[in-house]
C-alpha cells in the first residue's frame, strides 16, 4: 500500500513533482516488485507452481510499464500500476494467518 500510495500522491501532483520525486516513487516500487516476484518465484516457495508463473508474469508486466513511465512520462500510466500494488496488498491482507 505504501508503493501505491507514494505512486498515488506523484499522479496527483503530476505538473508539481520533479523528475527526481517520479524517479524515486517509481524506484521505490520497481524494488518492492523485485523483492516480490524474487521470493514468490524461489524454487523453495511452496506456492502453486502456477500461482509462481502468474506473479512472474505479473512482475515483468509491471517492469514494464514503469519503464512505460520513464520513456514517456504521463500521470496516466501510473493508474494501472496504482491498481495492480492494492489489488495484490488487499488479497495479501486478507489471507488467514
Amino acid at each position: 500500500m505504501k508503493a501505491a500510495a507514494r505512486l498515488q500522491l506523484i499522479k496527483d501532483e503530476w505538473e508539481e513533482s520533479s523528475f527526481a520525486e517520479k524517479d524515486e516513487a517509481l524506484t521505490y516500487n520497481r524494488r518492492l516488485w523485485t523483492v516480490l516476484v524474487t521470493s514468490a518465484t524461489d524454487k523453495d516457495n511452496p506456492l502453486p507452481q502456477e500461482i509462481k508463473n502468474n506473479l512472474g508474469s505479473l512482475g515483468i508486466f509491471v517492469f514494464k510499464q514503469t519503464m512505460a513511465v520513464l520513456t514517456d512520462p504521463t500521470p496516466e500510466k501510473l493508474a494501472t500500476l496504482i491498481s495492480i500494488n492494492r489489488m495484490i496488498a488487499e488479497g495479501l491482507r486478507s489471507q488467514p494467518e
